[in-house]
């Protein structure tokens, strides 16, 4: 029978499984000379992660394709249950992901030491802002042979952040007409019998805008340096309570007739975000175009019913 342990011990549980994978990679890229510093980011860099955080590895090296096509290396930090590669958060390298024993997720974010000392000699304002973002969530250092890690540091003023976030009103109504447009889209292939199809868009596509929008209505409301994390992270902490209460319909169920209420839903949901950041932001909202758009998806939806 599988023992179940309460949250603050498996908090401690899970600390120090991670902390013992650490140390065995620690003691492995010291002995790399390929391996020039490595820091920890994210939630395992703060003081009280909880046990579902995962570990993020940057990884500084002079052979950065070899821990991109070789595997073999990370049976040194652990007993790998699987592994695969994946862009970073920010797109702009590459890093591996690992799955280890115990369900300890890994990533080893890839930053190859000569894009390191290129960063030492001239940081573009909005790397310099992610790097404040990163560093300012906090930071703990592993490795830094060769001192590169605290050069950086010394480059990033303390607390500095990322600009204020204000969209442009080109960039508002962008986002806007895009979402209206795809709700038009995901009608028609909903009607056309394309369940897959039209539910992605759905899920997926249009939440995405509605993310944007979701995270615009928060900066309108507290300020352009409020903080929304990134892609939904904590969500549930800072967005308005009202949203969360309304993104209980706006998924949907693998059934035609969900699918078209979820729709609705997420349209319903997107207008009065919308226009309470237009008015917040002083800019225009389409709401001729949208009445348009509503009335023929409804249209459209009852039709295939």
């Amino acid at each position: 029978m599988t023992k179940v342990h309460d949250s603050s011990e498996q908090k401690v549980i899970q600390t120090e499984l991670y902390e013992k994978l650490i140390a065995r990679f620690v003691t492995w890229a010291k002995s790399r000379d390929d391996i020039r510093a490595a820091l920890i980011v994210g939630s395992r860099a703060r003081d009280d992660p909880d046990e579902w955080a995962d570990l993020d590895i940057i990884v500084v090296t002079t052979n950065p394709e070899h821990y991109l096509s070789r595997t073999d290396w990370i049976h040194n930090i652990g007993s790998p249950l699987l592994t695969f590669t994946e862009p970073t958060a920010t797109g702009d390298e590459r890093e591996r992901r690992v799955l280890f024993e115990g369900m300890l997720d890994v990533d080893f974010a890839i930053l190859p030491e000569q894009r390191a000392k290129q960063l030492l000699k001239g940081i573009p304002p909005e790397i310099k802002a992610q790097l404040a973002d990163t560093f300012g969530r906090g930071i703990r250092v592993l490795l830094d042979k060769d001192g590169m890690v605290a050069a950086l540091e010394a480059l990033i003023p303390s607390g500095e952040t990322l600009p204020p976030r204000t969209p442009s009103k080109q960039e508002f109504c962008e986002v806007i007409n895009d979402f209206l447009y795809h709700c038009v889209w995901t009608a028609k292939h909903l009607c056309r019998g394309e369940l897959w199809w039209s539910k992605s868009c759905c899920d997926s596509y249009l939440k995405h805008l509605l993310l944007t929008m979701v995270e615009w209505h928060a900066r309108s409301t507290h300020g352009p340096d409020y903080d929304t994390w990134f892609r939904g992270r904590f969500l549930e902490k800072w967005a308005d309570p009202r949203i969360k209460k309304d993104l209980r319909n706006a998924f949907a169920y693998y059934d035609e007739k969900d699918v078209k209420r979820a729709l609705l839903a997420t349209m319903d949901l997107f207008r009065w975000l919308a226009c309470e950041t237009a008015e917040k932001l002083g800019y225009p909202y389409v709401m001729k175009a949208d009445e348009r758009v509503t009335a023929w998806v409804k249209t459209c939806l009852s039709e295939r019913a």
